[in-house]
This record gives C-alpha cells, structure tokens and sequence, in this order.
C-alpha cells in the first residue's frame, strides 16, 4: 500500500473534535473581528471631518490648502467648508467628535447589561446573526451621510447609538460559545490568543478606513458595514454552539486545578492541613467562594449530575443579582471600567493625537495607529502565558497596569521627539494597556461564568460575560468623552487623565491580589507539613 501524502497525514492527525474546536476558534475570531473593524473607521476618520486649518495664524492657514490640494480629488460638491465636513468644521469639533464616541459607547455600556440576559434565552447562532446584520446596516448608514449629503448632526449621533445597541449581541455570543467548547486548561494562553482579534480587527479596520479616508470617507464605513453583514450570514450558515449539536466531547479540564484568581492551589493541598487548621480555612468564606469547580464536583456530586443530566437547555438563566454575587465580579468588572477607558481613548483618539503630534494627514496617522493594536495582540498573549504560568489572573493584571502608568508618560513625553520613538512607545503601551483589557474579558470572564456556585448551569456564562463587559463599556464610554473636554486644554493633561485611570484599576484588584499571596504562602506553609 503507498504511503500517504504528508497532507493527508497531517490532517488524519487530528481528530475529528480537534478539527471542529479548530473550526470554532477560527470562525469566532473573524466573527468578532468584524464586530471591531467596523468601530475604527470613526476615529480614522475624525482628521477627515474635521481638518486643522486655523484662519487666524496664516502660516497655518496656507499649510493647510496646500496639503488640502494635495489630497481632494478633483470634484468635491458635497461639502464647501474648508475645514472639514459640517458640523464638525467648528471650533468645537472636539466636543462633537467626543459627542459620537460617547453616543456608541453609552448605548453598548447601557446594552451589554440587556444583551447577556437575553442571550442566555435565545440560540446564540440566531442571536449573533441578527446583531451582526444590524450592526452592518448602522455602520454602513454612517457612511451614507457623505454620498447623500447630509450635515445634520443628530443622523450620525442616532446612527452611532443604534449601532451601539445591536454591537452588544457579540461578545457575550462569542465568549459563550468558546467556552463551551474549551475547557479550562491553558485558558489564559489559548483566549490570549483568541483575544487577539479584538487588536486584528481594529487593524483591519484601520487599513480599509484609511484606505477611502482622503478621497470618498463614506466608503470607509460602508466597505466595514458590508463585511460585518457578511460575515453575520457565514455565522447563522456554519456557527455551533456547544459540542453536544455535533456529537463531540466536551473537552476535560487537562488539569484538576483551575485558574480562578490564583486560589486553586489552596483547594489542592487541602488534606495536608491538620484539623485546626483545615477548620479554620473552611469556615472562611471567601476562601470556599474561591475554591475550584473541580471541588464542587467532588463535594457535592450529586448535585453537579443532576445539572449535567439536565442538559444545557435545562439549567434555568442566571438572574443578573445572583452573578453579581459571584466572587470577583464586582472587583473585575470595576477594574475593567478603567482598563477599558484607557484602551478605548486611544482606539478612538490616538489618530488624531498622531495628527496632531507628527502632522500627518488622516491616512499616514491611521495606518501608523494600528501599531498600538500590534502590540495589543502581544500584551494579550503574554497575560495570559504569564497568568497561566503563574495561576495568577489579578496579580497578572496588576502586574502589567503597574507598568502602564509610567510608560504612559513616558509616551505623552517620547513621542514628541521623532516618528521612531513613537513607534517603539506603540507598540509598548498597546501591549501593557491591552494586555489587562484582554485578560479580563477573556480567560477570567470565563473562569467566572463557570464558578462552583454556579453548579454547573453553563447558560450563566453569558450573564457574567455581560455585567464584566457591560462595565467596562461604561469606562469605554468616559474615556472618549473626558479626552473630547479635556484635550483643549493640551494632549498631555489627557494622558495625565489615563495614568488616574490605570492606577484606580490597579487599587480596585489589591484585595483580589492580597487573596493570591495569601494563598501562595498558604502552599508553601502546607509544602512544609
């Protein structure tokens, strides 16, 4: 018989639930990865709609024409205005740009809360379609203010927030289905990755934005609307939700231990206390609301059968008072408030500050900015390795958002000297900003959502997905908003405004991190009896 093609080899290799998990890994990342490559356009094309021309300083002024002649195509019959596209050719363009920002982001913060709830009671195919659909649609409408000419402020602010709304279906959708398809092993290092497409997307997004800014900017929100439209029918055609619908395993845990805040190596050592001490320990409350899954199995197996025997469909929903009283939520969703306002000034920001700093025009400072998202996939990896390697998800966060205050300022102060420094202050500061941003709303979103408390009912997953997110859209939100009012008075005071933000979210984890020394000595101490 002759040998196989090393091809073919390479696929009967795998499994046939290796495959699919594969397949599901893949599909789930270009599903959201469309979500965030229709959100870039809007800061990409802020340079466009409003240009810095200044009557009052001449030399400005004559800068400006020249690099407007360089750039209008030939026929322009939409918009006379000099300075950019009306309403945003005022002098408080700042404040209408920061107005759109905060228009989507308070809808998504104000949605995200309704999305997990209902999300749990629909299928997540049907669920995630009709979002994606809707989401192309909006984006798409945004973009047709430029080819129908119209300046009315109120469009694109009603447009911004409808987008905002239907926006909320995927990420509790995706990270529902991830996990129901992934168990606990590696989570951090296999989502880290998974994560990345939030960084892809943006780059992507950045690229065909700016690809149309200069020369027709409603392309730049109508090329994103129909690919978000499009890959909304790819998910309702080949999205499955749990492995069960094509008679694949549920993958174990490769390990018994699980990563939840750090605390699992407490439940491990366990029967090498003595009685004092064990009593001691089990009577404590946090430290039983902390303990693995794995030992709810054990403790109350009963219980956890009868939950599995039920099925998926069987479990009743979470209500959204009973995830809040899962340990950590509070703490994580607060963190991330702060984490995700720092993330998304600069996602809707940081082309305008590069405009501003570098004077670049609108292309050159969009393509320059997807170096913040590069190194966004980086800092979202390396979390997740180094919490995994560690079993530390809160010292891992604070870890890096100790670092990102400096280097914040240190990006404020280095990228006045030079479009190299800027770069190598990018890709440093996307790493450490996102890299928190990434971990919370991956790995320990999923670690939370299935809590021992929760006794198997996986549909919490969604719910708890959703309060983590949903505050920190909330943080999203601000963000835009604060930099929008505060940017007048000079980009520094902005960046000033960030480095508050990060060291709150790294005061919000100290209990969290208290909790994972505590029990680090803890090992030791049972190591040593």
């Amino acid at each position: 018989m002759a040998q196989l093609p090393p091809g073919i080899r390479f696929i009967t290799s795998f499994s046939r639930d290796q495959w699919y998990r594969a397949f599901i890994f893949s599909l789930t990342f270009l599903l959201y990865a469309s979500f965030h490559l229709s959100r870039k356009p809007i800061s990409i094309v802020k340079g466009e709609l409003h240009k810095h021309c200044a009557a009052s300083h001449e030399v400005e002024l004559d800068s400006y024409k020249e690099y407007a002649a360089q750039i209008q195509p030939l026929k322009k019959p939409f918009n006379a205005s000099q300075c950019g596209w009306e309403p945003f050719d005022k002098n408080n363009y700042k404040q209408l740009l920061g107005a759109l920002d905060y228009s989507f982001l308070c809808a998504y913060a104000v949605g995200m809360y309704l999305s997990g709830l209902i999300g749990e009671r629909l299928p997540i195919r049907y669920y995630l379609t009709g979002g994606m659909l809707a989401s192309g649609l909006f984006t798409a409408m945004f973009g047709l203010g430029y080819f129908y000419n119209i300046h009315n402020l109120w469009f694109y602010i009603m447009a911004q927030i409808a987008n905002g709304l239907v926006q909320t279906t995927g990420w509790p959708s995706v990270v529902t289905c991830i996990g129901n398809w992934f168990g606990k092993g590696r989570r951090g290092l296999i989502m880290g990755i998974w994560n990345s497409h939030t960084s892809v997307g943006n780059i992507l997004g950045s690229l065909i934005a700016a690809y149309w800014v200069s020369t027709c900017w409603g392309l730049s929100f109508v090329v994103p609307g129909v690919i978000v439209a499009v890959m909304g029918i790819v998910c309702f055609l080949f999205l499955i939700e749990h492995p069960k619908d094509v008679s694949c395993s549920c993958t174990p845990s490769s390990s018994s231990k699980t990563f939840l805040n750090g605390t699992s190596r407490c439940r491990i050592q366990m029967p090498t206390l003595n009685a004092k001490e064990n009593g001691k320990l089990q009577q404590d409350p946090e430290i039983q609301h902390l303990l693995s899954d794995s030992e709810n199995s054990s403790v109350s197996l009963n219980s956890s059968t009868v939950a599995s025997g039920e099925g998926r469909h069987g479990t009743s929903a979470i209500s959204f008072l009973g995830a809040l009283r899962i340990p950590g939520v509070v703490e994580f969703s607060l963190c991330l408030l702060f984490a995700k306002l720092v993330s998304y000034t600069f996602l809707f920001w940081l082309p305008l500050y590069i405009t501003s700093v570098e004077h670049l025009d609108a292309k050159r400072a969009g393509d320059l900015s997807t170096l913040f998202d590069v190194g966004g996939i980086f800092g979202g990896i390396l979390a997740g390795l180094i919490s995994d390697r560690l079993e530390k998800r809160a010292s891992t966060c604070g870890m890096m958002l100790l670092l990102a205050a400096p280097t914040l300022y240190m990006f404020s102060t280095v990228s006045k000297m030079g479009l190299e420094a800027t770069v190598v202050m990018l890709l440093i500061s996307g790493a450490l900003v996102n890299g928190p941003y990434a971990l919370i709303t991956t790995a320990v979103s999923a670690d939370l959502g299935t809590h021992k408390s929760l006794k198997g009912n996986a549909r919490a997953l969604s719910t708890v997905t959703a309060i983590i997110d949903g505050t920190g859209s909330v943080g999203a939100a601000l963000g835009p908003l604060l930099a929008g009012l505060i940017s007048p008075s000079g980009w520094n005071n902005v960046f000033y405004m960030l480095m508050v933000a990060d060291a709150c979210a790294l005061l919000l984890l100290l209990r969290l991190i208290q909790k994972e020394l505590q029990c680090d000595a803890d090992h030791t101490l049972f190591k040593e009896h």
